[in-house]
């Protein structure tokens, strides 16, 4: 039975409410994919804190129309389209399905949206290749931090020289 016009609106005013709420977008076409795919992605996405929803193009512009995102230039996408919505992490969306893509052909992306701004389909993919929040994050201490074990390490080695010297002086005496 096909939606009425109330359900149409409260679906386009759920779909306003995520997207202003949403860090980055990813429209993909999922037809072909199996329920059982579905869940599986959808499961990979509630682990990092991102949603999967399946949209109707007309009601996706719509609300894109009515967001916060609106500037975003976009094409026209053919027929059903599922947006991953990242509120936490804007790589997540993007990189899990790139991920989940590379062992499913019929699931492809169509394009994003990353801070109000359109990425076409090959910036979603290089987008999927960055390395992760957390990771970055520890990249950035691991280098905050080199250089102060190399310090303490040097500091340590006049001490482990004085314990050396020491040894061998109660070694001989002994």
């Amino acid at each position: 039975m096909p939606k009425t016009r109330k359900q149409k609106e409260e679906d386009v005013k759920n779909l306003v409410d995520q997207m202003n709420e949403a860090k980055s977008l990813v429209l993909t076409n999922y037809q072909g994919l199996t329920v059982k795919e579905l869940e599986e992605m959808r499961s990979k996405m509630r682990e990092q804190g991102v949603s999967y929803k399946i949209v109707k193009n007309t009601l996706f512009e719509v609300a894109r129309a009515k967001s916060e995102i609106k500037d975003a230039e976009m094409e026209q996408q053919e027929g059903q389209i599922a947006v991953a919505f990242g509120v936490e992490d804007e790589v997540s969306p993007a990189k899990i399905v790139y991920d989940f893509a590379k062992g499913h052909n019929n699931l492809e992306i169509l394009a994003g949206i990353l801070d109000g701004k359109y990425l076409a389909k090959s910036e979603v993919e290089s987008l999927a290749k960055l390395p992760g929040k957390q990771e970055l994050l520890a990249k950035t201490v691991g280098t905050i931090k080199a250089p102060i074990t190399g310090f303490v390490n040097v500091l340590a080695g006049n001490l482990r020289g004085l314990v050396n010297v020491l040894n061998s002086i109660k070694d001989q005496k002994a």
